[in-house]
């Protein structure tokens, strides 16, 4: 997605007597220690640290801000928001500087955020059809809680992190603090229940440490954004799928040609490093995802038995062999016929 970190630790999970390893490492990153269930009920959803922190924010003054922020949120902090400020907050002045820097910002998202404890049935609801879909779904704990804008879902090894102030913008909360990657990244609240199963996909991989390339990292986005979509009803990566529909088929020539390299800083993790500033007919960042998720949606629909396509992609090492059974490139090439060589290689600058 566009909030994956790419260095990030390796997990031993221990489900009863059984340890099995998930999450992106590289090598040189210490492996933790997580425990999880498999019973989509037993997960535990954390929102008491958003109501911490708006306690912190009202007792908050310039005066003595770094120090209401240590002792009233990141010390009364959950496991999750303790986990979370060792990789992400580091201090409290860290924390009340970047608040402080948005402030209009952060004033406009207090309700949203408190409003996030009514989403809980239905993140649930997500949880209990992805064990119906994926009979062999992990669940580790999730904790909403709010951070100083640079996260947006994480996994560490208390469970999943979610970073609520990038998922409850307001109708009327203005952007004009936010940077350009910040100002792209915050969603509605609405989007909420689809974030949490892109992490939560996320979780269930087992592959991508080893797999390295533009495809497969591409492929393992993509695969979090269509479950999320098909589980959640919920596309969280709208503006990466209207610039890409209309720019499909020269889109694609472009990723196939680097898409077997290691470079991922034109087409993933590069939010903030694009010139986009999130305006209509913009390049948006992060467009791997969005050939990942066309990639996985032909594969899905190809599929006679649905489950088992779900099982395939979660559990998929061929990325390479995964893009060709997807039948990706054949739809596209029938899409834009005019757009094809003898061959079957696309040429032209073909749109929708």
């Amino acid at each position: 997605m566009l909030h994956r970190v790419l260095a990030a630790t390796s997990f031993v999970v221990l489900i009863g007597c059984k340890t099995i390893e998930v999450g992106i490492h590289q090598e040189d990153q210490e492996v933790q220690t997580i425990v999880v269930t498999t019973d989509p009920n037993e997960a535990k959803i954390f929102t008491s640290d958003i109501d911490n922190f708006w306690r912190a924010y009202n007792e908050a003054t310039p005066q003595n801000d770094s120090i209401v922020y240590r002792d009233f949120y990141l010390e009364r902090g959950s496991p999750g928001l303790k986990g979370f400020s060792k990789l992400k907050i580091a201090n409290s002045t860290y924390l009340a500087i970047r608040v402080e820097n948005r402030a209009k910002y952060y004033a406009s998202i207090r309700s949203s955020t408190l409003a996030i404890r009514t989403k809980e049935e239905k993140i649930r609801e997500s949880f209990i059809k992805l064990k119906e879909l994926y009979p062999d779904a992990v669940f580790p704990d999730v904790y909403f809680l709010i951070g100083p804008m640079n996260a947006g879902g994480i996994a560490t090894e208390q469970g999943l992190v979610i970073g609520a102030e990038i998922f409850s913008k307001a109708p009327s909360s203005p952007l004009d603090e936010l940077n350009a990657w910040e100002a792209n990244a915050v969603k509605p609240a609405e989007k909420i229940p689809g974030v949490v199963v892109h992490e939560l996909v996320h979780f269930q991989q087992r592959t991508l440490s080893s797999a390295g390339t533009l495809l497969a990292w591409s492929i393992g986005e993509g695969i979090a954004d269509f479950l999320a979509e098909l589980i959640a009803g919920c596309r969280i990566n709208e503006l990466q799928h209207e610039y890409g529909d209309r720019h499909e088929a020269e889109l694609w020539q472009e990723f196939k040609q680097v898409m077997n390299g290691k470079d991922l800083s034109m087409w993933l993790y590069n939010g903030g490093k694009v010139p986009s500033s999130g305006k209509p007919g913009e390049r948006p960042a992060d467009l791997g995802n969005y050939f990942g998720h066309r990639i996985c949606q032909a594969y899905y629909e190809r599929a006679s038995d649905k489950k088992q396509a779900i099982k395939d992609m979660l559990e998929v090492r061929d990325f390479a062999g995964f893009l060709a059974a997807s039948g990706y490139e054949r739809i596209l090439a029938a899409r834009y016929k005019s757009a094809v060589e003898p061959t079957g290689s696309l040429t032209s600058q073909g749109r929708h």
